[in-house]
């Protein structure tokens, strides 16, 4: 089955359109045309309600339908509570320190329950919101194919082996995306999703202190600035962050931009500037944001297909953080 994704170029009427072939074939763009009409209007809505309330609400959905793709697959499985003691949950673990937003995607389920009563997973509205919060943000605008349904299980050991680090290796990294059906450069693509948000300073201490003998394309002056953010090896805090790059609630080229300059917040996207294999993709995105768009919406629809569950294989929860 090939998926195809409409792009419209920001500033332009130029529309584009992004066909990817994905092995999940029963996905399709009119899934929900007659039992559930309005709901990519309603997520929009609810999407765009939390925005205004969070600005930061954008890059936390959008992070959000990442780590529940990188466990199991996109189930919803993130989305599920440790329910007695026989029940695991995603959210125990350390690599979802700083995952936010599971509310709205249960208030949003809330909402289309009542419009389309157990026809709707919560998975399909994690795309969706995550969909919109790029787009919202100045992003490209992605058809996104649906008919995923729900997992029953959740694995914190899952989420620990599968989650990548911070410092991860290019080598990793690239292992990591394009398992997943992507090229190099949508390997690339894909993580400028750190156009948004920001991160903690946990996370980016042991490069500031106990630097890597790879970890040499950092601007000095950048260095110094989050010495300053994050003035010791063991924070006080975990709420310490620090913008991802120059325009943290806008999707834009900014990170490849900053990336360029030796401006990378985590060692990952120090490293990828670094490396002769992804290098280029990098000075591509920087010098040519509508590329990077393109690039960027067909990485997203490989994602966002990622080990889905249907039919029989899952459910469509009635509520969110648990299963029927």
């Amino acid at each position: 089955m090939r998926i195809c994704s409409i792009l419209l170029l920001i500033g332009t009427v130029i529309l584009v359109e992004v066909c990817v072939g994905v092995t999940e074939a029963q996905l399709s763009y009119g899934y929900y045309r007659t039992s559930c009409p309005n709901l990519e209007t309603i997520v929009k809505a609810e999407v765009l309600s939390s925005s205004l309330v969070d600005s930061t609400s954008p890059a936390a959905l959008l992070r959000l339908m990442f780590h529940d793709c990188q466990v199991q697959g996109c189930d919803a499985s993130i989305l599920l509570d440790p329910n007695g003691p026989m029940q695991d949950s995603e959210m125990i673990s350390s690599r979802n320190f700083g995952i936010r937003k599971r509310e709205v995607i249960g208030h949003i389920k809330s909402v289309v329950e009542v419009a389309c009563p157990g026809q709707v997973s919560c998975a399909d509205i994690i795309a969706l919101a995550a969909r919109d919060s790029v787009a919202l943000s100045g992003g490209p605008h992605i058809a996104v194919p649906l008919g995923r349904k729900d997992s029953r299980t959740s694995s914190s050991h899952m989420a620990d082996a599968r989650l990548p680090s911070p410092s991860i290796s290019v080598d990793e990294f690239l292992r990591t995306f394009m398992s997943k059906g992507m090229s190099l450069e949508e390997s690339v693509a894909i993580i400028g999703a750190h156009t948004l948000g920001a991160g903690h300073c946990i996370n980016i201490v042991n490069r500031l202190y106990d630097a890597k003998p790879d970890d040499r394309y950092l601007n000095l002056a950048y260095d110094a600035t989050l010495r300053l953010k994050c003035p010791i090896q063991v924070p006080l805090t975990n709420l310490t962050i620090v913008s991802n790059d120059l325009t943290p609630v806008a999707f834009d080229n900014q990170y490849y931009r900053d990336l360029a300059a030796g401006k990378g917040l985590f060692l990952i996207d120090s490293r990828l500037w670094g490396d002769s294999r992804t290098a280029p993709a990098v000075w591509r995105f920087a010098a040519d944001q509508e590329y990077f768009f393109q690039v960027f919406s067909s990485a997203f629809v490989k994602l966002s297909s990622t080990n889905i569950l249907l039919r029989s294989k899952g459910e469509i929860r009635r509520h969110c953080y648990r299963a029927n």
